[in-house]
């Protein structure tokens, strides 16, 4: 098999991936409540004769090679949407008040794709594939969920990779960035804010304690961590994304609910934030009469990448792709482009997987704003470029089988 031969086998199936992607993005789901998309996802692998596995609550994997002794190597997608109404202008729109604006529906596709790559080149690999089909991405819950069900082994992953379309990017379609080694996506946190306070009515507020006051001097009070007590070098944001109290304008409310999130790039200002978050949540709702209960959701740890996996990555899609579409970090610095770090701020829970096994995650290109592509991800109007598609196929493939012969 050559770089040259496989892309173009990967081109010859774009209209297949095409019409895979639009399937799922048509048919969205949030979580792990992504039951057409499984259905979809297993029919299809059991179409090209392989064996999926169930893997936690809404996970599917499946191998292919293990014809010859090697190494293993795990390429995933994740398949969940978000509980967003779409408004992108395209004829393939969801209609259920879900939407794929992250692109999941594109890394399903593409390891659909690659799926059927590796099936016709499966006599030689140099050793196994897994294919991760991950659920619950969006709430940080589905990686864990299926390593703590045995994704990482029978057989036992030596090496993962990731791949994440990017809408928006001044760079031609299928355009690939390996992120530089180290950390490239932050640990994550979600909480919620209780404020207990004693509802009364609005004409007489001494008689009672205003939750709702307490909460608007927390949420002020909180920014004043960031402002002046973490160092210049320490990056991290904490975001109130919600509020909510009463329901009568003429009354004062029992409780007031605050909830939000952290973002933060090392674990010792991660465990900083959570504890001053607390403190300083109970201290001043104490000083106004009411008490503060904090509480942390679903979160997850930072994603790192493995400076050797890097590396040989970055070689791969090179090979594959050649030298204008596919860059490292580093590169891009040093053309001046305008100081892209791997640094994202976007959390993503294959960190889960970068914790265990070594790994990387790659972004591919999928918009250029000037050809319309112009919203960000999350954006209920975001659309993603489908010519992406074959080359991200050809990509999740080609490395897998490369790493598997280089490591063999």
């Amino acid at each position: 098999m050559t770089a040259e031969c496989l892309l173009q086998e990967a081109q010859e199936m774009r209209e297949t991936i095409i019409s895979d992607r639009r399937y799922l993005h048509t048919h969205p789901g949030t979580g792990f409540a992504i039951k057409d998309t499984v259905e979809y996802v297993k029919k299809e692998l059991e179409s090209l004769g392989y064996e999926p596995k169930e893997c936690g609550k809404a996970g599917l994997i499946a191998l292919a090679g293990g014809k010859k002794p090697g190494k293993v190597f795990m390429i995933r997608a994740d398949m969940d949407a978000l509980p967003i109404h779409e408004e992108a202008e395209v004829e393939f729109a969801s209609t259920n008040g879900c939407m794929h604006a992250c692109g999941h529906d594109m890394h399903t596709a593409m390891l659909l794709g690659a799926a059927r790559l590796l099936k016709e080149h499966e006599d030689e690999i140099e050793g196994t594939v897994k294919l991760m089909f991950q659920p619950a991405e969006e709430i940080f819950e589905g990686s864990h969920d299926m390593i703590e069900s045995g994704l990482l082994d029978n057989p036992k992953v030596d090496a993962a990779l990731m791949i994440h379309v990017m809408a928006g990017m001044p760079f031609p379609a299928g355009t690939v960035i390996v992120s530089a080694p180290g950390v490239s996506a932050p640990a994550a946190d979600y909480f919620e804010i209780k404020v207990q306070g004693k509802g009364c009515h609005g004409s007489m507020p001494n008689t009672g304690i205003d939750p709702l006051n307490a909460a608007a001097h927390i949420l002020i009070a909180l920014q004043e961590i960031h402002a002046r007590e973490l160092a210049m070098g320490d990056q991290a944001v904490l975001t109130i994304g919600t509020m909510h109290a009463g329901n009568a304008a003429n009354a004062i409310p029992d409780t007031a609910t605050m909830g939000g999130s952290i973002r933060t790039f090392d674990e010792e200002t991660r465990t900083y934030l959570k504890q001053r978050l607390t403190e300083v949540s109970e201290g001043i709702a104490q000083s106004f009469r009411a008490k503060a209960e904090v509480t942390f959701g679903s979160g997850c740890p930072t994603l790192v990448n493995d400076k050797d996996v890097s590396l040989s990555v970055e070689k791969y899609v090179k090979e594959l792709l050649g030298e204008g579409k596919a860059f490292s970090v580093a590169q891009l610095n040093a053309l001046g482009g305008g100081g892209t770090s791997s640094k994202a701020a976007g959390s993503e829970d294959f960190a889960y997987v970068s914790q265990e096994v070594p790994s990387i995650m790659l972004a591919l290109a999928a918009g250029q704003p000037e050809k319309g592509y112009q919203y960000p991800q999350h954006h209920p109007m975001v659309k993603f470029d489908e010519d992406a598609l074959a080359g991200g196929s050809a990509v999740y493939a080609y490395t897998a089988m490369r790493w598997l012969e280089e490591h063999h």
